[in-house]
């Protein structure tokens, strides 16, 4: 599993990239290449805020398996 620190870095690039793709989407008549992109990121971020959960389940759960920079 990726480090926290990784995963909120990935978390904050996709978040971005999904907000210049939403400005990107004409008012009316959106291509399905737009739309297409748009959900592959999201899908991306909603994978990414799923290792944050797993992350944090863990670590409340006392697993040993902390980052030193978490220590």
């Amino acid at each position: 599993m990726e480090g926290i620190e990784n995963l909120q870095q990935r978390l904050n690039k996709i978040e971005t990239q999904i907000e210049e793709a939403r400005r990107r989407l004409p008012a009316h008549s959106v291509k399905p290449v737009l739309m297409a992109a748009l959900f592959d990121l999201e899908d991306e971020r909603d994978a990414i805020l799923k290792q944050l959960e797993q992350h944090r389940t863990k670590t409340e759960d006392g697993c040993p398996c902390r980052s030193a920079d978490q220590l």
